[in-house]
């Protein structure tokens, strides 16, 4: 961000129309819904797996192509063991017992030891079908002040707002609400259960980079033509600086764009 900040408008505009070369795929000068799609899921996978990399490069302690949970726990929280209480009083132990759970779940095999595949699946779960239960069950449990199992309206707006003493709440936190007991909970019983839940977090028939790519059209395309020119594209360049379409700015400042 810092250096995106140092970035003229000029400087954006002109790095922003050298990525939508990139993205108009097949070259017809214009950027459609499907190439805008495409590009953000490549843009989201592309900074999944340097995420991998980075990491991988710090737990493969013996190099030898494959990170043991004793690895990743002993660069993870090696200092922690050897100080049970440490001084911020937050509770690391708490921390490895859910890193085991899902270093486990990731470890198809059970050998206890991650390929970069299976690891790539243990940090970044919700990309992967069979990790999915896990994500839910993690939401779950940050958001399920009381233990009872379940995800109660005021939990559910607890995550996400906090009053603060305010007596009024803005009028998105209503409108939070009214889609708990419309739409979230959709057997009327008061509370999500895991299903609700799942249905929440990773919807079946929701497209995140679609949805992206849709409003970046609907908002850029000023002759309603349906697709984008390099013009458009430019012209809003503040909106795209903002969106997943540019790894929110982090693809104007690489040198590889």
């Amino acid at each position: 961000a810092k250096t995106f900040d140092q970035l003229t408008p000029e400087e954006s505009k002109e790095r922003l129309g050298k990525i939508v070369s990139k993205i108009d795929e097949d070259k017809d000068g214009f950027v459609t819904v499907e190439e805008l799609k495409d590009w953000i899921k490549f843009a989201q996978k592309r900074w999944i797996y340097e995420d991998v990399e980075r990491q991988w490069k710090g737990h493969d302690l013996n190099e030898d192509g494959l990170i043991s949970w004793e690895e990743y726990k002993n660069a993870t929280y090696g200092y922690i063991l050897d100080d049970p209480d440490p001084d911020d009083g937050f509770n690391y132990k708490q921390m490895m017992v859910r890193d085991e759970r899902r270093f486990k779940m990731a470890d198809k095999d059970g050998d206890l030891t991650a390929t970069k595949e299976e690891f790539t699946a243990f940090l970044h779960p919700e990309e992967y079908d069979y990790m999915k239960d896990i994500v839910v069950q993690e939401t779950m449990e940050d958001i399920d002040k009381n233990g009872d199992g379940f995800i109660d309206l005021e939990e559910y707006i607890g995550d996400m707002y906090s009053h603060d003493g305010d007596t009024d709440e803005p009028e998105w936190v209503k409108t939070e609400r009214e889609q708990f007991v419309e739409f979230r909970d959709k057997n009327r019983d008061g509370k999500m259960d895991k299903e609700e839940t799942k249905d929440w977090i990773l919807p079946s028939d929701y497209d995140h980079a679609e949805a992206e790519a849709r409003h970046l059209v609907y908002e850029s395309d000023q002759n309603k033509d349906g697709k984008l020119t390099k013009e458009e594209i430019v012209d809003k360049y503040d909106l795209f600086v903002g969106s997943q379409a540019t790894d929110f700015g982090e693809a104007l400042v690489r040198h590889d764009e």
